[in-house]
């Protein structure tokens, strides 16, 4: 079997989360089994919405209630967020013990490294449990440098132009 790369997907440009959808998809093709775990994404989504399709292929786990942006939360609010992030860490370690997929998407668990809910090294530590044969991706918009250094690859994705500059809304329903 071929070994499994360690995939990042980071920047601060839209479509680091589809990316690794498609990553998935692909392997999906190939007729391998694909988990995605999101980390601080709670809200519906229409790639959600569309990925419940493709059970029991291709997963996706949340451990998080809805709640508002993370710089918008107090204290509570985010000591309770860090407890889910927990589960959610934990659920991914099963699932790398277990071999439970050929490919594993922890999406947007960079923003929660960001946003100092674990550390790098609890990462790191969660890297080393990879399966040979198994296909992770993050996500997330900045790679603290030794994840970094653990990655086969890396794909900066910036933003040229956002709607948000231009002070322009999404329309509801869909993420900008």
């Amino acid at each position: 079997m071929k070994k499994g790369l360690i995939q990042i997907y980071c920047g601060n440009g839209k479509g680091k989360t589809t990316a690794a959808i498609g990553q998935g998809i692909r392997a999906l093709g190939h007729e391998l089994k694909v988990i995605m775990i999101q980390f601080l994404k709670a809200t519906p989504t229409g790639e959600v919405a569309i990925l419940k399709k493709l059970e029991p292929d291709f997963k996706v786990f949340r451990f998080e209630k809805p709640r508002d942006f993370f710089w918008n939360l107090n204290e509570e609010q985010k000591k309770e967020l860090k407890y889910e992030i927990l589960n959610g860490i934990n659920f991914a370690k099963k699932v790398l013990d277990t071999r439970e997929c050929d490919m594993l998407i922890l999406d947007e668990i960079l923003g929660v490294v960001e946003n100092h809910l674990l550390t790098e090294e609890e990462i790191l530590a969660l890297l080393e449990h990879k399966p040979d044969e198994m296909e992770l991706i993050l996500t997330g918009r900045i790679v603290p440098p030794n994840i970094a250094k653990k990655a086969h690859y890396i794909s900066t994705i910036n933003a040229t132009k956002h709607p948000f500059e231009q002070g322009i809304s999404a329309r509801q329903g869909i993420e900008y």
